[in-house]
């Protein structure tokens, strides 16, 4: 357990979700004292020998923090409590320990860590894949034919741990609900050979027996899917200050969404593709004939 403070500042236990989201609760927090005072980011920044974007940055969770500033701001916003204080302090420290993705942080770009955090943070994961298994559900073997295209090094068995090592999440007690929306062009495309394909085909329809993992197949058959070819995840929290988040990932970078307009519309997309998709008993039949053609 760790704990967050509630709207007035006082800290509240909450299940431990890791660093990522406890700078974003945190941010959250800070932004909603200082608002509530009616001061400005630029006054703010001021207040703590910076500028306006790095307060920004603080509110949005996405850089870490430091006792002093903390310290400069309670004190701005008026939290003189001793307890209340420290309870903040105790929570930037904990949201300043690293997540074992940590560990591989010279494989993983920046962008890519911080998908990673919000992943194992999320209480809900849907997601949209248009040319391979998502890899929160991938086997090892597809894995690494993945990574070893035009890419076969010292690290890529790193590689393939870093995203088992993700998949640690759909066995925890407290598992995300995760619902995977894959392209049928998916199931003919047989990445690492037959075998390889086979298994993971298998496996898909493994985790499709687990209560909180939901499969779907978009079939050729629906014609031009909502999305478009276009890839992409949307993640929600436990934590109602928590916003959702659509996560795009391209080739050398990120995009983070979080906008409500944003947020509605790929919520639609998403909506509409599980219409367009077979239902889940008969993905999981579709997913059991492809393999056993291989």
């Amino acid at each position: 357990m760790t704990a967050e403070p509630d709207e007035i500042g006082r800290v509240q236990p909450v299940v431990d979700r890791g660093p990522t989201v406890l700078r974003i609760a945190l941010g959250g927090q800070l932004r909603k004292l200082r608002e509530s005072k009616g001061i400005t980011r630029e006054a703010a920044g001021e207040a703590i020998r910076g500028s306006h974007a790095k307060i920004s940055r603080l509110e949005l969770g996405r850089t870490g923090f430091k006792e002093r500033d903390i310290r400069d701001l309670l004190t701005l916003y008026g939290v003189h409590d001793t307890v209340e204080r420290e309870s903040f302090f105790e929570l930037a420290r904990q949201a300043s320990e690293p997540g074992w993705w940590h560990r591989y942080s010279d494989l993983l770009p920046s962008w890519f860590s911080t998908y990673l955090g919000l992943e194992q943070a999320a209480s809900q994961i849907r997601t949209y894949e248009a040319q391979l298994v998502p890899g929160l559900l991938q086997t090892p073997e597809y894995t690494r034919a993945i990574v070893t295209l035009g890419l076969d090094d010292a690290d890529t068995e790193r590689r393939v741990q870093v995203r088992q090592l993700r998949q640690d999440v759909l066995h925890r007690i407290d598992p995300p609900v995760v619902w995977a929306i894959i392209d049928e062009a998916v199931l003919h495309r047989p990445i690492g050979g037959r075998d390889v394909h086979r298994r993971q085909l298998h496996y898909l329809a493994e985790l499709a027996d687990l209560p909180h993992v939901t499969v779907q197949v978009l079939p050729f058959a629906a014609g031009v899917p909502a999305a478009a070819g276009s890839s992409f995840s949307i993640l929600r929290f436990a934590e109602p200050e928590l916003p959702d988040i659509v996560y795009l990932e391209q080739l050398t970078s990120a995009l983070y969404l979080e906008r409500r307009q944003d947020l509605a519309l790929y919520l639609s997309v998403m909506d509409q593709l599980s219409v367009q998709a077979v239902r889940p008993d008969r993905s999981r039949e579709m997913l059991l004939e492809y393999a056993d053609r291989l």
